[in-house]
């Protein structure tokens, strides 16, 4: 039996993390997002995005943009171009004039990071992408679960059923996540009463990914557990 597994010989595993990136954004080179977010109430913005590969059709990016106009709910979305169109020529200015001043539209990309660490930021409608996922516990914002594929789909039952910080869309018979609910669950999420379970489930969320990451927590102990593991394999191998 190999050093350091069990009868079962099951390799020994390691609870490292969670690991996310971190970064910070100077005065001077602050994007226009981040200084709209500076202008509204604390806890009163739901950001939506669909991470770097999601993407809608025409019919439910058409959706999602008339539920949050329908929410009356502040909104920072982070905009692509719907799979089935070759160009968003929807959106116009004819959605923009009618949310000006309640929302405001980001083309391709924007510094997550700094948006969920944003005290504006009340909310996040993702994709259930496991970084946006981390991120999220990480900064303490509770979820609007909206997988696309793959393990999302797992991904948004975790954070539903087993962490309790997330509100989870339920597709009609064609797929299809109608404007009403994306309304509702914006205006729960971000007044209402199962909006604050679940921002204080995501508060004690929060508390213990930061012990967990603190110098005496289980992440670096794990980490110190694992590089004696590879000195001690190493000093046997030189023997």
């Amino acid at each position: 039996m190999e050093t350091g597994r069990n009868e079962y010989n099951i390799p020994p595993i390691y609870h490292v993390g969670p690991i996310i990136r971190s970064s910070s954004v100077g005065e001077s080179d602050r994007p226009h997002c981040i200084k709209w977010l500076d202008e509204q109430p604390n806890n009163s913005v739901l950001f939506v995005s669909f991470g770097s590969g999601g993407n809608l059709s025409l019919v439910q990016f058409i959706e999602l943009a008339l539920g949050l106009e329908l929410s009356g709910q502040r909104f920072l979305w982070v905009v692509k171009t719907p799979h089935d169109k070759s160009n968003a020529s929807f959106f116009g200015i004819r959605f923009l004039d009618r949310t000006k001043g309640l929302g405001l539209v980001v083309p391709s990309w924007a510094p997550q990071i700094q948006i969920l660490s944003h005290d504006s930021t009340c909310g996040f409608l993702t994709h259930c992408g496991w970084n946006s996922i981390l991120e999220s516990m990480f900064h303490g914002v509770p979820l609007i679960a909206w997988p696309l594929y793959a393990e999302q789909r797992v991904n948004s039952v975790i954070v539903e059923k087993d962490k309790k910080v997330a509100m989870r869309v339920k597709p009609n018979d064609k797929g299809l996540v109608e404007r009403e609910q994306i309304a509702q669950f914006a205006q729960c999420l971000i007044q209402g009463e199962q909006g604050k379970e679940l921002r204080e489930n995501m508060r004690v969320l929060k508390h213990a990914v930061n012990v967990a990451l603190n110098k005496d927590g289980s992440s670096k102990k794990s980490l110190a557990d694992f590089a004696q593991m590879m000195m001690n394999h190493k000093i046997n191998d030189d023997k």
